[in-house]
């Protein structure tokens, strides 16, 4: 039976904002478990979206989609800034961002004037990484499975200035803050000037205990950088939860605004002390805003992070944290039935997003992800060995919540078929 705002959403002429509505107004769930099961509610977001139907997109954690409510809000902010761009850029549309800064700052549990305005988490976390001061022989520490770009930055700084790059291994999958603690600690030195982590592993949709990082770095007086790309708007959190001083955020990901938008967060108190990745007046040593001096750029994108905000709020984030491990779990468990099948990516509650990665016994998993493409027309992303290890060597998969279980079994079916026949190999 289809219920009134299910209903509505195919006569409403108003569309998506109609659907916005729709979501506002569906009754509470009794529990996470039935919110994540309840088809005709996520009909209602699915529909909210225009992804291209002749395929299965399951490398959605590379980039997602927007909702159409925000790609029209794109197109409207950018028909009025054509109308007169030197008037609507800076005079009207450049004061409406610090609308957007106080939204992305209540959903991220910190004070407005500690959330700049990014074009990507790549943009915020190199913000940080090239803005401390380092002399030679000091020492950046990471891990072998922490984004390449994040690495290629701290490279660059090792060709310049002579500092150090060290990384160090994680015993993944797993679901323990403890070796991961233990691994950071053992590898600092008096010669230890910052740390990079990720909150969630790209590569396998692992959640690291980037809280107990955070608190290890402040006990030892090391500064804490926190890659959030795929955990804002993803996992059910706050920034603030963590207490870290650094976060940077991909704002295209999981919250699923624009393409090209993100947010980087510093500590009040941090921000003096920070050089912005482009230059900034010295009157703006203390202003958030001094990392977004970025020269002439669109401002639709950044305001179109307040739909973005709104289509996520409809959805409620627990619901959709919900939701993403609902349909992880259908693939994932469905297939590691199979003794050939092993996830690279741990199940235990609170240790990993709707992102998880697997890899088949005997199988080239390269050839694998080419054969999916070319013969079920399933889009996912090959990851290979990292520094020579073949901890998280296999294909990552990454639903959203547009997808709905029968492109789940479609999937698990196209998988199976590979490994009973061998196609893939």
């Amino acid at each position: 039976m289809t219920t009134p705002a299910l209903a509505g959403l195919a006569l409403d002429p108003r569309g998506i904002a109609g659907a916005l509505e729709a979501l506002a107004a569906w009754p509470a769930h009794a529990n996470l478990d039935d919110a994540a099961r309840d088809e005709e509610f996520w009909q209602v977001v699915s529909q909210g979206f225009t992804p291209d139907r002749s395929m299965l997109n399951l490398n959605n954690g590379g980039v997602c989609p927007s909702p159409r409510v925000v790609q029209e809000a794109v197109k409207r902010y950018l028909d009025h800034a054509n109308t007169a761009p030197a008037y609507v850029l800076w005079q009207l549309q450049e004061p409406q961002k610090e609308t957007v800064r106080q939204e992305l700052a209540q959903l991220s549990g910190v004070d407005a004037e500690e959330i700049a305005i990014t074009r990507n988490a790549s943009e915020g976390l190199e913000t940080c990484l090239f803005g401390f001061d380092l002399e030679r022989g000091d020492q950046i520490l990471t891990t072998h499975y922490d984004y390449p770009r994040m690495l290629t930055t701290i490279e660059q700084r090792v060709r310049r200035d002579g500092v150090e790059l060290v990384k160090i291994d994680l015993p993944l999958p797993l679901s323990d803050a403890a070796p991961v603690v233990r691994a950071f600690e053992a590898a600092i030195t008096p010669r230890t000037k910052l740390i990079l982590v990720s909150h969630v592993v790209f590569l396998t949709g692992q959640v690291l205990p980037v809280a107990e990082v955070v608190a290890l770095g402040r006990k030892h007086g090391i500064p804490v950088i926190v890659d959030g790309a795929h955990a804002f708007a993803h996992l059910d959190f706050k920034i603030s939860d963590i207490d870290c001083d650094y976060y940077g955020v991909s704002l295209h990901k999981w919250l699923f605004a624009p393409h090209g938008s993100g947010l980087l967060y510093v500590r009040r108190d941090k921000i003096r002390a920070l050089w912005p990745l482009m230059a900034a007046n010295a009157t703006q040593d203390a202003d958030i805003r001094k990392f977004e001096e970025i020269g002439t750029h669109p401002a639709a994108n950044f305001l179109a992070i307040a739909d973005a905000l709104a289509f996520h709020r409809g959805i409620g984030g627990a619901r959709k944290l919900a939701r993403m491990l609902y349909l992880r779990n259908r693939w994932a468990k469905r297939l590691s039935s199979n003794p050939r099948v092993r996830l690279k990516t741990s199940l235990a509650p609170g240790w990993a997003s709707g992102v998880a990665n697997f890899a088949v016994d005997g199988m080239d998993m390269a050839k694998f992800q080419g054969w999916l493409w070319t013969k079920h027309r399933i889009f996912t992303v090959y990851i290979g060995k990292i520094d020579g290890r073949d901890t998280v060597e296999g294909l990552r998969i990454s639903p959203c919540v547009y997808t709905l279980p029968a492109d789940i079994d479609r999937f698990c079916d196209a998988v199976e078929q590979g490994i009973r026949t061998e196609l893939a190999t």
